[in-house]
């Protein structure tokens, strides 16, 4: 395989929204660190799983949206390999299966560990991240792919990372998916308001779609709010010391954020906000892991 090819699967595989994956597990282990539970076996696999699940996911959108038409060369968004011509709907069909079972089988360990809990919630997230874009009723094509992010991305990632480390579930875990799963839907919030007159035309009712601009640039907002309330409230309710209110400091690089997607001009000026939205999510994670564990 040579460099050309290899770099057309990197991007195919989006390594620009793999925070989404990443932050979630990494949060979940510090919460489990924190309450002397941490396992490093269970928390890499369950990192490895997670990054396999959202590649997959994004090589079978990369397929689906090609298929039903959503996705075309003059698209303004990032490039598409199948919409683009660089690999075959077959070949990306056949890289989303073989990744999707390369999470199942690396994930079997999580359920030897932690039960036939972690089967049932791995299963479902596969399934769904082909649902995202495939079958009878795509999600992202019926206004619900912000709801789907919240909860496999937010609240499943988290907590299911917490539980293969622990073996018990936490109210902490369930608090502090909150605001994964918010700046993970932010990531899709800046996707839909950057796509939403191609998705109208190809009748992809996204909440963009559905709601209108004005409506995406709120939910951002609020969104953002809402991740940095979460750990003012862990600082008020729970044992945490001062350290947990680290992801403040977030605050003036993710107002800069915001007033670009209230008030940018050219939506392909939205590709750098959707990478700087990503981006902000490793900084974000990384205070809240740090304020956890301190």
């Amino acid at each position: 395989m040579n460099r050309s090819v290899i770099s057309v699967w990197l991007r195919a595989s989006r390594p620009q929204t793999l925070p989404a994956s990443a932050v979630p597990v990494i949060i979940g282990a510090s919460l489990a660190w924190s309450h002397q539970l941490f396992r490093w076996d269970t928390t890499i696999i369950a990192l490895f799983c997670a990054l396999l699940i959202q590649i997959g996911t994004n090589f079978a959108n990369d397929y689906y949206d090609f298929i039903k038409g959503s996705d075309r060369p003059d698209r303004i968004g990032f490039e598409r390999a199948t919409a683009s011509g660089h690999v075959t709907p077959a070949a990306m069909l056949n890289a989303t299966w073989i990744t999707m079972a390369m999470a199942f089988f690396a994930g079997l360990y999580l359920v030897w560990v932690a039960g036939w809990i972690i089967l049932l919630l791995g299963v479902l997230s596969l399934l769904f991240g082909i649902m995202y874009t495939g079958g009878p009723y795509p999600l992202g094509y019926n206004g619900l792919g912000d709801i789907f992010v919240f909860i496999f991305f937010g609240i499943i990632a988290v907590m299911g990372t917490y539980y293969v480390n622990a073996l018990e579930w936490s109210i902490h875990s369930l608090w502090a998916s909150v605001p994964v799963g918010a700046l993970c839907v932010n990531i899709l919030v800046v996707n839909n308001l950057r796509d939403i007159e191609q998705d109208r035309i190809s009748g992809k009712r996204t909440l963009g779609v559905l709601l209108g601009e004005y409506a995406l640039k709120l939910e951002y907002t609020l969104l953002a709010a809402a991740a940095l309330i979460i750990p003012i409230m862990f600082y008020l309710l729970f044992d945490y010391s001062l350290w947990i209110l680290l992801p403040l400091l977030s605050l003036p690089p993710k107002w800069i954020l915001i007033k670009k997607v209230w008030t940018h001009e050219n939506k392909r000026d939205l590709n750098t906000v959707l990478e700087r939205t990503a981006q902000f999510m490793i900084l974000y994670g990384l205070l809240f892991s740090a304020g956890i564990i301190l």
